[in-house]
């Protein structure tokens, strides 16, 4: 087995360790109605009072099935490997329980973030935890309906469920937990890919100057774009230059410094792919 794939291995079951670490300390125990397989559990245990640990493990692996039948060997293949993992890790926390005593709102919020931390790891293999995910696809496939719609639906159904369920303040914390779960998906899919920096726009009559000094002073590379004055009707030249985070206040005292009436244009961008900033300009 190559490296690339020992590592997409160990992603694989670490994301979902920690998803599982979230279920089980989290999601079952403060009874969290989340979105995927665990917050369905937890919407129907007060209905046919079934474990929840071994309602969910049995959801995962009946969707997997389901997922494999209609959706082909391939998805199965991605999925295989957390969707099994899964209810072994579950099991295994399941009879070693912790006592952890929070406020509801703090562990809906920790149970999200832990999950979305773990689903991103797994996401980042190009694999899939399964669970609630696969209903909205097989839908997809057989009504053509947008799989993000039918998202919406499936997670539109659970809460509703949970209202019925318990009460509309338990669905709403539960809401939190499907926010903090798409933030931590979020920032460990961009994680590595790009680095947070301004697209900074400069209009100036001394833009020659400005250009100069950014290149020897701050070390980074600059565009020269034609403008033209809306008001004037005057051409002009506009500088487009990109700095990191940590540059930006240096970039904007040198502009001030030679013209201060400089027109700047700031921009944030949260990723920036290129030399200089995900590569040097010796390896291009």
């Amino acid at each position: 087995m190559s490296k690339s794939r020992l590592l997409d291995l160990a992603l694989i079951l670490t994301g979902t360790f920690i998803l599982a670490v979230s279920v089980e300390l989290f999601i079952l125990p403060y009874n969290i109605l989340s979105g995927g397989v665990a917050g369905v559990a937890v919407a129907l245990e007060p209905f046919f009072h079934i474990d929840k640990t071994l309602f969910a493990n049995i959801g995962v692996l009946s969707l997997l099935a389901a997922g494999w039948a209609v959706l082909g060997k391939e998805f199965a293949r991605n999925t295989l490997i957390s969707s099994l993992a899964y209810p072994v890790f579950t099991t295994i926390l399941s009879r070693h329980p912790v006592d952890l005593t929070i406020e509801p709102l703090l562990a809906s919020f920790y149970a999200g973030l832990l999950g979305g931390v773990g689903i991103g790891l797994v996401m980042r293999t190009g694999a899939s935890t399964g669970g609630m995910d696969i209903p909205p696809l097989i839908l997809n496939k057989l009504t053509g309906i947008k799989v993000s719609t039918l998202v919406m639906i499936t997670d539109a159904l659970t809460v509703m469920l949970g209202i019925v369920a318990y009460d509309l303040s338990a669905a709403l914390l539960g809401l939190i937990s499907v926010m903090a779960s798409g933030f931590g998906i979020a920032r460990i899919l961009e994680a590595g890919k790009g680095v947070h920096v301004k697209n900074v726009q400069i209009i100036s009559d001394q833009w020659e100057e400005i250009k100069n000094a950014i290149a020897e002073k701050i070390n980074r590379g600059t565009t020269i774009i034609d403008v033209q004055g809306g008001y004037t009707g005057k051409p002009k030249k506009m500088i487009l230059c990109v700095v990191s985070e940590s540059e930006y206040v240096s970039l904007t005292n040198l502009i001030s410094s030679i013209d201060p009436h400089a027109f700047v244009i700031i921009t944030d961008t949260s990723d920036m792919l290129g030399e200089g900033f995900t590569y040097s300009s010796a390896n291009i």
